[in-house]
């Protein structure tokens, strides 16, 4: 067992006192995705800034009918799938090749599910839509019981694995290789390093949104632990860390705040100017993605580049 797995036993309420108490303070990414955070960044997907989106899906459009060829994969899951827009040209190409039976989307969000199955069902009337409510940070052994070993193709689209840190990677890639089995893939998108000022006005809109998608951490926060932060005194702020090659997304506090969250029994006091981070973005180098599947046990990797070079899916394979 890879010492990594633990990824799946965190508890939420543990995870969140001991990020609001710790120094830097933290929010996990997690409080991100309810309802209406997965609206919200459905909605950053469509902004003119922010490139990714159409970058993963030109990459899609060109190499589907390839990876279709090359995993001759049975069952599709998908990670964080939220409405699967963009896995539809995917599971065209897939249904197009004749062997896929399922696709798995799993996300934390029952009500962004239940919306995208209802669409895929009416979309592909032969395939089996298995919708999976979960954590993928935490609920990867739910993977285990989808689909027959060895002819799976997990897809982790839209850069996630950016969001976590080094080590989190590492636990994350482990995790998902002691699920699968030999033979199975993974198909892992990635945003490349890229001038600072595109991927500053990627994670820093002009309307507003992304700031809107962070600030509605606090909010899921007072809504399921009784808090009663002030939402409103908080400063959306992006910087790019030029040594780990990725944004930090972080909420900045204008006034001194003191917070309780009556389900934790705690209390929050923050100083004016102190800073909650909240969430991280890192830009992929080929070798660096490379050496962190190898590590994790994932062997014959693809990359494919949109034209422009901005953004990269991996195919790799379970050893």
């Amino acid at each position: 067992m890879n010492e990594s797995a633990s990824i799946d036993t965190i508890d939420p309420h543990a995870e969140l006192r001991r990020a609001l108490s710790s120094r830097p303070r933290t929010i996990p990414p997690r409080w991100l995705y309810d309802d209406r955070g997965s609206e919200l960044f459905d909605e950053i997907t469509r902004l003119p800034e922010y490139y990714p989106t159409e970058a993963e899906r030109e990459i899609l459009s060109a190499n589907s009918a390839m990876i279709a060829e090359l995993t001759g994969a049975t069952t599709v899951v998908e990670l964080g799938s939220g409405t699967s827009d963009k896995t539809r040209t995917l599971l065209d190409a897939f249904v197009a090749h004749g062997e896929i039976q399922r696709f798995a989307p799993l996300d934390v969000s029952e009500a962004t599910l239940l919306y995208a199955a209802e669409v895929l069902n009416q979309r592909y009337p032969d395939l089996v839509v298995e919708p999976v409510v979960g954590d993928f940070t935490r609920h990867l052994a739910k993977l285990s019981s989808i689909g027959d070993p060895g002819s799976r193709l997990i897809a982790f689209l839209g850069g996630t694995i950016g969001n976590f840190y080094l080590e989190e990677r590492k636990a994350f890639l482990g995790a998902l290789s002691d699920v699968l089995a030999a033979g199975d893939w993974v198909m892992i998108g990635i945003d490349l390093v890229k001038p600072i000022e595109r991927l500053i006005a990627a994670y820093d809109d002009s309307a507003g949104v992304t700031g809107a998608f962070i600030r509605n951490a606090l909010v899921a926060i007072n809504r399921e632990m009784g808090g009663d932060i002030d939402v409103g005194n908080f400063e959306y702020v992006a910087m790019w860390d030029s040594r780990e090659e990725r944004i930090d997304m972080r909420l900045r506090a204008s006034e001194p705040e003191r917070a309780t969250l009556a389900a934790l029994d705690l209390e929050v006091d923050l100083e004016a100017g102190e800073e909650l981070r909240v969430e991280i973005s890192t830009k992929f180098r080929e070798e660096r993605l490379r050496e962190e599947l190898t590590d994790g046990g994932f062997v014959d990797h693809e990359f494919f580049t949109d034209e422009a070079g901005d953004f990269a899916l991996v195919l790799a394979r379970r050893a």
